[in-house]
């Protein structure tokens, strides 16, 4: 489904990311992991335009998508839970999830919608009230719903658990897994907490300092000493 090979992207004159290749296939869940300002972020934000890659190509399902205007990106089926959440806080749940589906055919935002609040109920219950008033946890939900409110074939969800208390971190990646599963959404996942990331991945790259180092099985990964000096130990 997609495929980057070789790409470079730039801050200024620093260069974030240094030749990256790695490939999602459709139906996959595959993680990127890697420490503070390893350009796990700029990854996500290179597919989408943001910053424009460089030196390589970004293909979906076949397209070239690397030079296109961010808004035709993410008109092929691409949507993007980003860090830190960027709920719109003046808003209410309900409409930031209407903000959600404004590139979509409106025929179908009742039901999903019905998909989203089934997710999370507690959505549901909060519709109303505006979004900057929401627990962390709460506003990290309704950042994924508002991603899925766009229909997405590829969900780019960029730190989904960070910051999060355990209880709502184990919720958030059920619902990764069932939004998979069962709905059979492809994931591409950046994430800090590299256990329950590499426990639910089918693949998974290691990134350091803008190059991917390493790449494997998610059980592959986990059981490498390498990655769990480096990521696990401390934890699980």
């Amino acid at each position: 489904m997609l495929v980057i090979e070789g790409i470079h992207a730039f801050y200024g004159r620093i260069e974030a990311l240094k030749g990256v290749s790695l490939e999602v296939k459709q139906g996959e869940i595959v993680t990127l992991i890697g420490a503070n300002g390893a350009g796990k972020s700029t990854l996500l934000m290179t597919i989408c335009g943001q910053p424009r890659g460089q030196g390589g190509r970004i293909l979906l399902e076949g397209t070239d998508i690397t030079a296109m205007p961010t808004h035709e990106i993410m008109r092929r089926g691409i949507s993007q839970s980003p860090e830190g959440r960027r709920v719109f806080p003046r808003m209410t749940v309900f409409e930031n999830l209407q903000m959600g589906a404004i590139n979509v055919d409106t025929a179908h935002f009742d039901d999903d919608l019905a998909r989203c609040f089934s997710l999370f109920p507690i959505l549901e219950r909060r519709r109303g009230q505006r979004a900057g008033t929401l627990s962390g946890g709460e506003q990290q939900m309704l950042a994924i719903a508002r991603a899925m409110m766009a229909r997405p074939r590829l969900l780019l969800l960029d730190e989904p658990s960070l910051g999060l208390a355990p209880l709502i971190v184990r919720q958030i990646f059920g619902v990764i897994k069932e939004l998979n599963e069962q709905q059979g959404v492809t994931v591409l996942l950046v994430e800090q907490n590299a256990y329950h990331a590499l426990k639910l991945a089918h693949r998974g790259y290691v990134l350091i300092n803008g190059q991917i180092t390493m790449t494997g099985t998610g059980r592959q990964l986990l059981s490498d000493p390498e990655v769990r000096r480096a990521y696990l130990e401390g934890g699980h």
